[in-house]
């Protein structure tokens, strides 16, 4: 961690690089869902008495990583353009949907160094979309894709 001072420097987040399969994802301006988990919370009431407990429940869930990448005509468009099709195509004899899962890696960087690592399993494209098209508008055209995953978590 920088220490400043008697203080540690908390860490910006603009700068990282997303990898998917291995291979660095340029162009990706925003990623939220970075949760490590939750687990579900089962309310178990006292027999006879006005008190509930609260025990955690056996269930993981994970919250679906948003990817947010500026459309550029780069080759980076159509990697994201198949993983999409082969997860949509219904006329594809293979089967697609959540059968069609890649692993990948966050790695937040301070001055360049990597500092932080997550890695998310098996994820899936939910969804995908685009910015809205507006005359005169002088905004970037970015992509919106949904990762649904199995599970995320800090690696060293």
């Amino acid at each position: 961690m920088p220490k400043v001072g008697d203080i540690y420097e908390s860490y910006r987040t603009n700068e990282f690089i997303l990898t998917i399969d291995g291979v660095p994802s340029p162009g990706v301006s925003k990623i939220s869902g970075l949760s490590e988990g939750e687990v579900d919370t089962v309310e178990q009431p006292e027999g006879g008495r006005n008190h509930t407990h609260k025990i955690a429940g056996t269930v993981m869930k994970f919250e679906p990583l948003t990817i947010e990448r500026y459309v550029d005509g780069s080759p980076e468009d159509k990697r994201f353009q198949d993983w999409f099709k082969a997860t949509f195509d219904l006329n594809n004899p293979q089967p697609g949907g959540s059968g069609v899962r890649k692993n990948g890696m966050i790695t937040k960087l301070h001055n360049g160094q990597p500092v932080i690592k997550f890695a998310f399993l098996q994820a899936w494209i939910k969804s995908s979309k685009f910015t809205d098209l507006e005359a005169g508008s002088n905004n970037l055209m970015k992509q919106t894709i949904v990762l649904e995953h199995e599970g995320l978590e800090r690696v060293e």
